[in-house]
């Protein structure tokens, strides 16, 4: 039976967060020793060069260099495309037993390797090891999960009931050919290697493009791939640039689905696009701008835990974090006053150290676009807490900023309804409960939302009437974030996505795959 991997609560179950630390320091130690390397895609089995490389850095500290990355084109698209294509003919008609050998076998990998590959999640992309642990959980999680899923249905074959005595009939689920994967940097394990197994383990091919935050923690998802024996071919790792690698992948005849995690304005470009000849599927998650309630009669010690956890947890570059808080205006000045009083002593630093809960942005467009939002909430509301860049020490090397607190904006304001993906949380108040409810459903997107309240028919209310995809009722881990795979399917409303199923659910990997009808007559 699946069970959720849970690294970090294994060892404090067994109180040894001492090895916990140990074996992640001993991993920063080893990735290390890998520092400049140079990387190469990944084509039909082949590693594939390039002429000139960039030189790929930390967020966490700039001078960092991480490795060497080729700069990828359309003809290297057109090249994975054609080996998926051809890649196909086998793996799309094979027994799905044998996917599901390959993917458990590579969990099993990637289980082996969890410290280093999260140690590679920190560097990359600047999360603390406590985030980037769960990072690599979660994408050990989608292989063991999709695994077990398509055992229980079967390889997704249900027999029908027979229209004439002398008829068999039986519904079968068949992949479409070569998908194209394209991941976000924020959770460069999970989305990537959930994405691509969602395809790949329904029997598609894949071209995939990780994000050029973190590429290399996508070509140690492509090795381990390898090491499990997948054909070649059936997983293309290609990097370079997203216009022309995103682009091929769009408008490449060949391409028989996309699956995509990014923004919504992406989103939306890629979707004109990709079906311009003809009809084709696309799975797209396109991030959120999270409400969170908070009722009269919230237990405010839980409220203001779930609201601080959910807004600044990986710096706030979660398209599941909590940017928009709505509190009953009998509440509001406790809340906002104990909320301001945990935000300001959050320790804002290296993600390194084991300390730091608040680490970098993950590059400067999003350094650049904080420091434009602040610009914006001085004007026109109050900030209650942070507001500023870091320039402390080493810090003036990465891309650290303050966890900021907001009031005071009209409610129709920008930055209550832009998803900004950094730790900014904008704050207004309510008098009624159903002027709440629609102060959050006010909005374009709908992916997540939470509610602190201890009145049974609000939590009701709530639960009928909020338009987002994962709703979360008093939960004081996170009020917006945190879905656990085959606990909480993932997935968005309205403009936050695409197929209304989520991922690590049971309606997810019938998206990458078409229902042929069969029926034999007996003799």
């Amino acid at each position: 039976m699946f069970s959720n991997e849970h690294t970090l609560h294994r060892f404090m179950m067994e109180k040894a967060e001492g090895q916990f630390h140990d074996r992640y320091e001993k991993a920063l130690e080893q990735v290390r020793s890998e520092f400049g390397k140079i990387y190469t895609m990944v084509i039909g089995g082949s590693e594939v060069t390039t002429p000139a490389t960039a030189t790929h850095t930390s967020p966490i500290d700039t001078r960092i260099v991480l490795g060497h990355m080729p700069i990828g084109s359309a003809i290297h698209v057109r090249k994975a495309i054609a080996a998926a294509k051809e890649a196909f003919e086998r793996w799309g008609r094979i027994d799905y037993r044998e996917r599901v050998h390959v993917c458990r076998v590579a969990a099993d990998i990637m289980a082996q390797h969890n410290f280093e590959l999260a140690a590679w999640v920190s560097y990359e992309n600047g999360k603390n090891r406590y985030e980037a642990i769960a990072d690599i959980d979660e994408a050990i999680d989608f292989l063991r999960y999709y695994s077990e899923e398509m055992e229980r249905n079967n390889g997704f074959e249900t027999m029908m009931k027979s229209a004439q005595p002398n008829e068999k009939s039986k519904s079968v689920m068949k992949p479409y050919g070569v998908w194209g994967v394209i991941a976000p940097f924020n959770f460069p394990a999970a989305i990537f290697a959930g994405m691509s197994t969602g395809a790949i383990i329904t029997g598609n091919t894949v071209v995939a493009k990780p994000s050029s935050n973190t590429p290399i923690i996508a070509w140690k998802f492509a090795e381990i791939f390898k090491q499990a024996g997948l054909p070649n071919g059936v997983f293309n790792l290609v990097i370079g640039p997203g216009g022309k690698i995103g682009n091929e992948l769009v408008s490449n005849k060949d391409v028989a689905g996309i699956v995509f995690t990014g923004s919504r304005d992406t989103g939306f470009r890629m979707a004109k696009e990709f079906s311009k000849t003809r009809l084709k599927p696309l799975i797209a998650e396109l991030g959120g701008k999270n409400p969170v309630i908070v009722t009269e009669t919230a237990d405010i010690t839980k409220a203001v835990d779930g609201v601080l956890k959910a807004t600044f947890g990986y710096s706030g570059q979660k398209c599941s974090a909590c940017s928009r808080v709505y509190i009953n205006k009998k509440v509001r000045d406790e809340f906002l006053r104990r909320l301001v009083e945990k935000t300001k002593i959050l320790p804002i630093g290296n993600p390194l150290d084991s300390n730091t809960f608040v680490g970098p942005l993950a590059n400067e467009d999003a350094y650049r676009k904080y420091q434009k939002y602040i610009k914006a909430a001085e004007k026109d509301g109050k900030v209650l807490v942070g507001g500023s860049i870091k320039k402390d020490d080493d810090l003036k090397y990465g891309y650290y900023v303050e966890p900021t607190i907001i009031v005071g904006l009209p409610k129709k304001h920008r930055l209550f309804r832009e998803e900004m993906f950094v730790p900014i949380l904008c704050a207004a108040d309510y008098e009624k409960f159903d002027d709440a409810i629609k102060l959050a459903n006010d909005g374009e997107y709908g992916l997540t939302a939470g509610i602190f309240t201890r009145k049974q028919e609000e939590v009701k209310k709530f639960l009928d009437c909020i338009e987002a995809g994962v709703v979360y009722v008093n939960r004081q881990a996170s009020a917006t974030t945190g879905a656990m795979v085959g606990c909480q399917p993932f997935g968005g409303w309205k403009d936050s996505g695409t197929q209304g199923k989520g991922t690590g659910g049971p309606h997810y990997l019938t998206e990458f795959m078409r229902e042929q009808s069969q029926t034999i007559v007996l003799d």
